[in-house]
């Protein structure tokens, strides 16, 4: 996950619910913030961004790596980018600056800062996502309802979204038929990885179709360090990243968008199989 730059410290040994649930005179209540989305996950909040949300959409919710950790999550462009924001137990650090309240700590976004990601993207904090949003009161009423003889059943209706974890960054990779290594721009939306000339390029090198993809791996084959591979049927395609950090965060995403892809060939061939019996 992609990290703003966080000052050292000592975690307090305060439970920082407490803070939110005490009347304080400097700070508001963190379930009275209004873009607080307390335990929403990391996918959730990608999802919300993204299908809502518009460039320097942001939230804040809590971290699922250890107490007194949050995450500020950020639309970028076409992406997602997440940071962590801590609470020590008197103050809060976000980035290179440390606050004393929570009031501090909000009226700092209402300046809609400007914070710089570990790609080198730039993003301009401007619009809060609501964590209540407003359902419309006027509904349709039911005109024609009827039932298609369609053979479907209650099985059909799993959800089967594209897998909506996003990463992209700059990452070496080794030719095809000339062996030699290159820096290039990627990118990972959906069930696509793209790699670019350069973060500047509009018009990709290659697409590769995860779906075609059997195996993401660490790889110490190459001399090189922080290297992982991905096996296709046609190539493996060997990889850098500049730490071990990051190879290890872009082995984990890829990782799991193949686990999700093989969730839905299995629920897929799953539901051919039971119709297949049925009509037997």
């Amino acid at each position: 996950m992609g990290r703003a730059e966080l000052l050292e410290g000592k975690m307090g040994t305060q439970d920082p619910s407490d803070l939110w649930s005490r009347p304080d005179e400097d700070a508001e209540l963190l379930q009275d913030l209004g873009w607080y989305h307390g335990n929403l996950t990391r996918h959730a909040a990608e999802a919300l961004l993204l299908s809502n949300g518009c460039d320097g959409s942001y939230l804040l919710r809590d971290s699922n790596e250890q107490s007194g950790l949050y995450s500020l999550s950020v639309r970028a462009k076409d992406s997602v980018k997440h940071f962590h924001v801590e609470y020590t137990g008197y103050s809060f650090k976000f980035g290179f600056n440390e606050y004393s309240s929570l009031k501090d700590f909000v009226k700092h976004f209402a300046n809609q800062p400007l914070i710089g990601s570990e790609t080198g993207n730039l993003i301009v904090l401007k619009h809060p996502y609501p964590r209540k949003v407003e359902e419309p009161s006027i509904y349709e009423s039911v005109r024609v309802h009827t039932a298609m003889q369609t053979g479907r059943t209650e099985s059909d209706l799993v959800p089967t979204a594209p897998s909506l974890g996003t990463k992209e960054g700059y990452l070496t990779k080794q030719g095809g038929l000339v062996k030699t290594w290159k820096t290039r721009w990627f990118t990972l939306h959906r069930n696509e990885l793209k790699y670019f000339k350069d973060q500047m390029s509009s018009d990709p090198i290659r697409i590769l179709d995860l779906k075609e993809c059997s195996a993401v791996q660490f790889d110490y084959s190459q001399e090189r360090v922080n290297c992982f591979c991905l096996v296709f049927p046609f190539r493996t395609f060997y990889l850098c990243a500049k730490t071990g950090v990051e190879a290890d965060e872009w082995i984990k995403i890829l990782r799991w968008k193949l686990s999700q892809i093989r969730k839905q060939l299995d629920q897929r061939d799953g539901t051919i199989r039971s119709r297949s019996f049925i009509f037997k």
